[in-house]
């Protein structure tokens, strides 16, 4: 006689976590003295941040506020370019008041300042409704800021991780 075992029930796998296109580059903030640090990545840039009162560095909120700024820009650069050409000059300027007593900032403005007076207003329109979809699809900085983050904070204290 032989035995026969029960069915197991199927078992599915669970769905791998999504892996990120590109492994986090180690992005490092060091304390450099009161209120002061030096942000580093693995790519030799350095960034000076303090708070405002020191003279020579970024505030964290203005290095929100450049992030903003450059990937709003980054993020229209090939449509702009193929239009005006690879030598057009744009500048993007970021501005919002920090609410302190919530310590946020409620509203940043983006003002991108483009020449497009060599181009007839239609296609000057045309042109600058290609640059919200192109940043409203491709910005990373400001669809974060838009949709909001989690943000998981560790420690490494010398001891076990807290």
């Amino acid at each position: 006689m032989t035995e026969s075992t029960p069915p197991t029930p199927t078992q599915t796998p669970a769905p791998a976590a999504p892996q990120a296109a590109h492994p986090a580059p180690d992005l490092r903030v060091e304390r450099t003295g009161t209120r002061r640090y030096v942000g580093t990545s693995p790519r030799g840039a350095r960034v000076e941040i303090g708070s405002a009162d020191v003279e020579g560095v970024f505030t964290p909120g203005e290095l929100l506020k450049i992030a903003l700024g450059a990937c709003t820009a980054m993020a229209s650069d090939f449509t702009i370019s193929r239009r005006l050409g690879d030598d057009y000059a744009a500048t993007v300027r970021v501005s919002g008041d920090a609410d302190r007593e919530n310590e946020r900032y409620p509203l940043l403005e983006e003002s991108y300042e483009l020449d497009l007076s060599g181009l007839d207003p239609a296609m000057a329109e045309r042109l600058v409704a290609m640059i919200r979809r192109s940043v409203d699809s491709a910005c990373t900085v400001g669809r974060t800021l838009t949709a909001g983050t989690e943000i998981e904070l560790g420690f490494e204290t010398g001891g076990d991780e807290a």
